[in-house]
């Protein structure tokens, strides 16, 4: 996945049970995939998000791990974030983004956790901005996120 890329399509239903379909939103989406709720970088990267949530001006934030709805519930309710979450229990988004871990994030093999990435999706669908890390204890760059939204 790279810049200028279509971005791939899915539904996901959030921490409230509510479908989210990337195709039909009219604003740019901010799509921030995490390894897993209630682990500490995760809480911080998503509590900064949260905590400076107009700095992203109209695009749609939506926090993305293989959670399922329940604990991303959980995981929200105790922090209070101001936006939603997705579920990709299959983790079948985080591969069609390039963001997948394949057996290989810890010495457990586990298979089904999502990279931590930011993309930034456009109104018409394109991906403008892209950051996979592959060190789960890094945070993505905001102030890039948010200078890509200010720009679209």
């Amino acid at each position: 996945m790279k810049k200028g890329d279509k971005a791939p399509d899915f539904l996901l239903y959030s921490d409230k049970t509510e479908p989210f379909q990337l195709s039909l939103q009219e604003k740019p989406v901010v799509l921030l995939f995490f390894p897993g709720a209630f682990t500490s970088v995760c809480t911080t990267e998503l509590n900064t998000v949260s905590n400076e949530l107009e700095a992203y001006g109209s695009a749609i934030v939506r926090g993305i791990s293989t959670d399922s709805p329940f604990a991303l519930k959980a995981f929200s309710d105790a922090n209070g974030f101001r936006f939603d979450l997705l579920s990709d229990h299959d983790a079948d988004v985080a591969a069609a983004y390039g963001c997948k871990y394949d057996r290989d994030f810890t010495s457990m093999k586990l298979d089904r956790i999502s990279k931590r990435a930011a993309f930034v999706i456009d109104r018409d669908g394109t991906v403008a901005h892209v950051e996979v890390l592959e060190n789960a204890g890094g945070m993505p760059d905001l102030d890039a996120v948010k200078e890509v939204v200010k720009a679209l």
